[in-house]
């Protein structure tokens, strides 16, 4: 059973913008980005004309495929529950629909800011190239982060995204669906009833999160990572995720049982 996709009529009041008119009203690469699970069916109430949705060649649902590299002993990962204030992932994303590929470095600051650099990457999703070991490196050195042991490849997750900008831009959300997080030749996959909603803004409460607060849902601790590890790693606690896994989550099987996105 696959999760519900965003169809076109629950789109259609809003205004196709392309990459660059998205990135142009709400980039937000330095931002602050809180994160909701609630039912697909709500997702209609949330939106209006004045919201914008990124549209490229009529699409405007995009398969992702992120391939996230941590040291042996899951070293990013354990900063990650334990809440460090200085902190970091590393991720090759891969754009199915196109075939474009990026090397993404998200670090977490001293102001509590989550930012994100990226280079095009033309390498395997699940080694490090010596170049960009570098790039991380010099990323990491500008937030006073000492660089990590050798990398390798800790889990994959795939998902479908729609990218919706405020107007306005003051916010910029991302609605993700049919996440599947893969470790080890088992995965693990998000409720097909449950959508994933980010919100990106530099300011406080968005529109879209008083919209999601008068139907009672909060911001959550969820990440696709670190939950698949947690999920997936035997023996590895997942503390600060537990309560979002366990209502969002199905459970873990072997990975051959879990249809192919790309299909």
């Amino acid at each position: 059973m696959s999760t519900p996709r965003l169809s076109p009529a629950e789109l259609r009041d809003l205004a196709p913008l392309s990459l660059e008119e998205v990135n142009e009203r709400a980039a937000l690469i330095t931002r602050s980005c809180r994160k909701y699970l609630f039912p697909a069916d709500l997702l209609p109430e949330l939106f209006t004309g004045q919201f914008g949705v990124l549209e490229i060649e009529g699409l405007r649902s995009f398969r992702y495929s992120s391939t996230y590299l941590d040291t042996p002993c899951l070293q990013t990962f354990r900063d990650h529950r334990q809440g460090r204030r200085l902190r970091f992932k590393a991720r090759v994303r891969t754009y199915l629909d196109t075939g474009t590929r990026m090397f993404e470095v998200k670090a977490k600051g001293a102001r509590g800011l989550t930012e994100k650099v990226r280079t095009a990457y033309d390498g395997p999703p699940d080694q490090l190239v010596p170049a960009m070991r570098r790039f991380l490196e010099d990323t990491l050195a500008g937030y006073g982060i000492s660089p990590p042991g050798p990398l390798v490849a800790s889990a994959v997750t795939d998902y479908r995204r729609t990218t919706i900008v405020a107007l306005s831009g003051e916010e910029r959300v991302t609605v993700d669906t049919d996440l599947v997080g893969r470790r080890g030749g088992r995965s693990v996959r998000m409720r097909p009833d449950t959508v994933l909603l980010e919100v990106k803004t530099r300011g406080g409460l968005t529109p879209t999160e008083r919209r999601l607060h008068r139907h009672g849902f909060r911001e959550v601790r969820f990440s696709k990572y670190t939950t698949t590890v947690a999920a997936l790693e035997p023996g590895m606690r997942g503390n600060p995720w537990h309560r979002a896994m366990a209502a969002h989550l199905d459970r873990p099987r072997a990975d051959d049982l879990v249809e192919d996105l790309s299909a």
